[in-house]
């Protein structure tokens, strides 16, 4: 069974990264605002990414956050080879917010 926090760390991991390869116009929000929100929610998903791996590293045993690791850079190197859609904001949106719930599950529940 996969854990919580595994499934967190990939989750976070590819609504960072969603970010970053959708750098077409067509492919970002409509609106200014919506960009810049998400560009705000990119930012604080890929530091949520980030203190989790460490995290993991003082609280689990070593081969949970390597696991997360490498399975972030896995689904992010699958999502490297998808072409651009334009419902990538929406679901980087919708990643991100299941991961913080997932990662908060883990670290505070």
């Amino acid at each position: 069974m996969i854990s919580i926090y595994f499934m967190a760390a990939l989750l976070l991991s590819a609504a960072a990264f969603l970010h970053t390869r959708s750098i077409d116009p067509e492919l970002r929000p409509q609106s200014p605002m919506t960009d810049a929100i998400w560009r705000i929610i990119s930012r604080v998903t890929h530091l949520a990414w980030m203190g989790l791996i460490v995290w993991g590293g003082f609280e689990l045993h070593w081969t949970q956050p390597v696991a997360a690791f490498i399975g972030s850079l896995a689904v992010n190197a699958v999502i490297a080879r998808l072409r651009p859609l334009p419902v990538w904001p929406g679901l980087s949106m919708l990643m991100a917010a299941a991961g913080f719930a997932a990662a908060a599950r883990v670290v505070f529940g």
